[in-house]
């Protein structure tokens, strides 16, 4: 392995982490959001403040960690030949993370228009996707099962 290709590498490992930490994260804002009383403008108008800050840096953090890893799987030849068949599972996955973040972001837009209609409860749940997600990822980088 180059040392180009090690550096790479760690930079987009480094841009994944922090793009999940807002993924992780985001969806807490959704927990607080459905909680807040209506008549809580002041704590609502905040909550929706950070959760929007936290969606643009997540969506600023997305793009490197997409690039780099389209350079590492388009740039290299690590992924050619025979059992890589963990690499297409991840690949489907980080499509799955990309619809993730976009559905946040109407999610978003949703406690913005006061359209939202699920429960707390809810979002707790939704908050767990992207940790299994992520775990599923790593499993299928270090692990390569098939």
């Amino acid at each position: 392995m180059t040392g180009l290709y090690l550096w790479i590498k760690a930079l987009h490992i480094v841009f994944v982490a922090s793009w999940f930490a807002g993924l992780f994260y985001l969806p807490r804002f959704f927990v607080n959001l459905a909680s807040v009383p209506g008549d809580s403008h002041a704590e609502r108008e905040r909550l929706l403040l950070m959760a929007r800050r936290l969606y643009r840096f997540a969506t600023i953090l997305m793009i490197p960690a997409l690039l780099l890893g389209l350079w590492l799987w388009l740039g290299f030849d690590a992924w050619r030949g025979p059992g890589q068949g963990w690499l297409h599972a991840k690949l489907v996955l980080v499509l799955a993370v990309m619809g993730y973040h976009h559905a946040c972001l109407s999610l978003l837009r949703k406690f913005e228009q006061l359209k939202n209609r699920r429960s707390e409860r809810w979002f707790r749940v939704f908050n767990e996707v992207s940790v299994l997600m992520f775990a599923l990822i790593v499993v299928l980088v270090v692990v390569k099962p098939f």
